[in-house]
């Protein structure tokens, strides 16, 4: 190690045996001592745990999905390590350093099921608060309110929990009475959801790749943000494509399009809309002999992007099965949305609309209608051709990250870019996407040659 940081995992070694954390050791197990910078620019003294956690029994307390938890406004941020470990299970948390061998006596970062744990701890000290103003993900608490008042009674409730689990807040990581927070990679505020800039970064330096390796890291890093990507599977497919087993390694210009559009699209995400549980949802799908496409909507509001692509034996589907597929997968992603809500499903193969109907099924879509019973929903018949809706959200794709919604003014542009029979003006008037829009939009059509006004 380099003297700097020698002298500073003396300092570190030090206040943990004063704070009683660690303990020498003369255990026959043993890992060497790392450094990990936080992204406070601090440096975190942890262990190469790998070896251990190879042969940990796995604990399998559920860890919640994100999206989840983005359904949740949020209001702070805090959380500290301080669990014992069991006596028999201390000498294998042993490592190394300069300075002689030392055990852990509570829970160590890099341990296999410390985030596990973890989450099954402050779970349990906040039972009866979760989801109500309060989400929980390891080690991050997000403390949401309606207004001040109640935040501040939230805040209270919360740092007394914490008080009587004699359990510790970083002060300098914490943060009150925020309008908007970042949390997991995203920003979250009373306007929606939107990818935190400062994650993108890593996205937008990544180099081509040149590797398979590489070409899975940078999809599963910029895959983190999909459900602000439109047509995400359809455009990154000739990359995924290099990813399969015996596929010859190619960096051709469709893969170097399809990573510079990923880049482009990150960089212009728009603001997801909270979804509402209260209201009606509308579902817009789609399936091509590329993939399937899915758009959750409420109030004319995007809420989320959802796609993927053909698995082998689907691309032999006909038509029907397709365009039934891209509902089913609707369903089975944003199940926690739409189980137990009116749900709207739109779609451009008119057959679906009478599938309940229908005399004579094949196996496969029986087993989805079974599926599609669960939930209350109508399937309507809207043509591509005269998908008005689908087209405003992807150009609303490129709005810029900071946009909560179109501004009347900004509608009125795009709509002198657009050449469309007037029925369809009609249809694309009649969704108020704010008060004021649709007078604004029929004062602007008035003005427009050719077209005359509408009622």
């Amino acid at each position: 190690m380099a003297p700097d940081e020698l002298k500073e995992i003396k300092i570190q070694l030090q206040e943990q045996l004063d704070e009683g954390f660690i303990r020498p050791s003369s255990s026959p197990w043993g890992c060497p001592a790392l450094f990990v910078e936080k992204k406070d620019r601090e440096v975190k003294g942890s262990c190469g745990l790998r070896p251990l956690n190879a042969i940990t029994i796995k604990n399998k307390y559920p860890i919640p999905h994100i999206n989840i938890l983005f359904d949740r406004l949020a209001g702070a941020k805090i959380g500290l390590l301080s669990d014992k470990n069991r006596e028999e299970d201390i000498p294998k948390t042993a490592f190394s350093t300069r300075y002689g061998l030392y055990e852990y006596l509570v829970m160590s970062f890099g341990l296999t099921n410390a985030p596990a744990f973890f989450m099954y701890m402050m779970n349990s000290v906040f039972m009866n608060e979760l989801d109500k103003f309060v989400v929980v993900f390891i080690d991050d608490i997000l403390i949401y309110s309606k207004n001040e008042k109640e935040h501040e009674e939230h805040l209270r409730i919360v740092l007394t929990r914490l008080r009587e689990h004699k359990l510790y807040a970083k002060f300098s990581k914490c943060a009150f009475w925020l309008k908007e927070v970042g949390f997991l990679g995203h920003i979250l505020s009373e306007k929606g959801v939107a990818v935190d800039p400062s994650k993108v970064k890593d996205v937008l330096n990544w180099k081509q790749p040149e590797t398979v390796t590489e070409i899975r890291s940078f999809l599963g890093l910029a895959g983190y943000y999909r459900r602000f990507i439109k047509d995400f599977s359809k455009i990154a497919k000739p990359m995924t494509s290099l990813t399969k087993k015996n596929a010859k390694f190619v960096w051709g210009p469709k893969c170097e399009d399809g990573f510079r559009e990923l880049k482009k699209l990150l960089t212009t995400a728009p603001v997801l809309a909270q979804p509402d549980v209260t209201k009606p949802f509308d579902v817009y799908c789609d399936a091509s002999g590329q993939g399937l496409g899915c758009v959750l909507m409420q109030e004319g509001r995007v809420i989320a992007y959802a796609s993927r692509q053909l698995r082998k034996h689907e691309a032999n589907y006909p038509t029907h099965d397709l365009e039934l597929a891209a509902v089913v997968h609707a369903l089975k992603i944003w199940r926690h949305y739409l189980l137990g809500n009116t749900c709207h499903i739109y779609t451009d193969h008119k057959s679906l609309k009478y599938i309940f109907t229908q005399p004579e099924l094949n196996m496969r879509q029986r087993r989805w209608l079974e599926l599609i019973k669960d939930y209350d929903l109508e399937i309507h018949y809207h043509p591509g051709k005269a998908n008005v809706v689908a087209d405003a959200l992807s150009r609303r794709a490129h709005c810029n990250v900071i946009e909560a919604r179109p501004t009347a003014r900004v509608i009125c542009w795009e709509m002198d870019e657009i050449e469309m029979p007037t029925e369809q003006l009609v249809e694309l008037y009649s969704l108020i996407i704010e008060p004021t829009i649709k007078d604004l939009l029929i004062a602007k059509t008035k003005t427009r040659p050719g077209y005359g006004p509408h009622p």
